[in-house]
């Protein structure tokens, strides 16, 4: 939401707290709750604009959520009325393209909201996950020094019985020394892979020779490894709806979009033509 519509959604807002609206008899859609220049702003509006919040109006209290927009209503309808006749080239044009982007977007919406089916949903899970293979994490500790040399002599060190955090902390020139090399758990891809593929080539407690990086040389502990949990259904339901849906959605544009009569004109032009504003004078 830009700057514009901000300020005057809560100055309507601001405005709306202080109001109170009466309706008689029956309300439906089309009953009026006020009226600008002739024009109706019915409780029907309301509704259609109250799904378009930001969210944090959305949980106001229903009676300063009904105040607040049947002010930004009206504020909509004196500012439209104030131009509705001073209509230049980029504001018809800009109109054309907003019709057309919430009439999309409703379309959109509407395809998101047709039901999954369970089955769908198992199938989903079971592509995904059943034959999937657990991956990895890793814990592992490492010191840190500049040259290979070093590094050989600390390894040297560490044969001889020396403890790993004490030399980590004495010679580490990297942010974990401090803590004794430790660099917690980690997963495949979170380190640089030299260094991934030296951890992966160790039995728990062993010492790596020296690895070169980019960061320097090191020497890697592989302190214990564990099997990353597959999730269970229920842990990724949602997830797995949220996938259906877009695919969903991809698929019904495509189609859309197949059946369309769509010509893309081959025009030779300057892409800088975005920005010139001067073709609407």
């Amino acid at each position: 939401m830009n700057a514009t519509k901000t300020i005057l959604l809560g100055a309507a807002f601001a405005l709306g707290i202080a109001g109170g609206l009466r309706a008689e008899g029956d309300v439906t859609a089309d009953t009026a709750l006020a009226t600008v220049n002739g024009t109706d702003i019915t409780v029907g509006h309301v509704i259609a604009l109250r799904g378009r919040l930001p969210q944090q109006y959305q949980e106001l209290p229903d009676d300063v959520l009904l105040n607040g927009i049947v002010e930004q209503l009206i504020q909509h309808t004196v500012l439209r009325d104030a131009i509705k006749d001073q209509l230049d080239k980029r504001t018809t044009l800009g109109l054309e393209n907003e019709a057309r982007a919430f009439l999309a977007s409703e379309m959109l919406a509407r395809i998101s909201e047709r039901d999954v089916s369970e089955e769908d949903i198992q199938a989903a899970y079971a592509e995904q996950f059943d034959a999937a293979i657990p991956d990895s994490e890793f814990n592992a500790s490492h010191i840190l020094v500049e040259n290979r040399e070093e590094a050989v002599a600390l390894i040297a060190q560490l044969e001889d019985g020396a403890d790993f955090a004490a030399l980590a902390k004495e010679h580490s020139t990297g942010p974990s020394g401090k803590s004794g090399g430790e660099l917690g758990w980690f997963g495949k891809g979170q380190m640089v892979k030299p260094f991934e593929e030296a951890v992966m080539e160790l039995a728990v407690g062993e010492i790596s020779p020296p690895v070169e990086t980019q960061f320097g040389w090191h020497i890697v502990r592989l302190n214990d490894m564990r099997n990353i949990a597959i999730p269970t259904l229920d842990e990724v339901r949602n997830e797995i709806i949220a996938q259906i849906q877009e695919t969903a959605i991809e698929a019904e544009i495509a189609a859309l979009t197949d059946a369309a009569n769509v010509t893309r004109h081959e025009v030779d032009i300057d892409p800088s033509v975005i920005r010139d504003v001067s073709l609407f004078e």
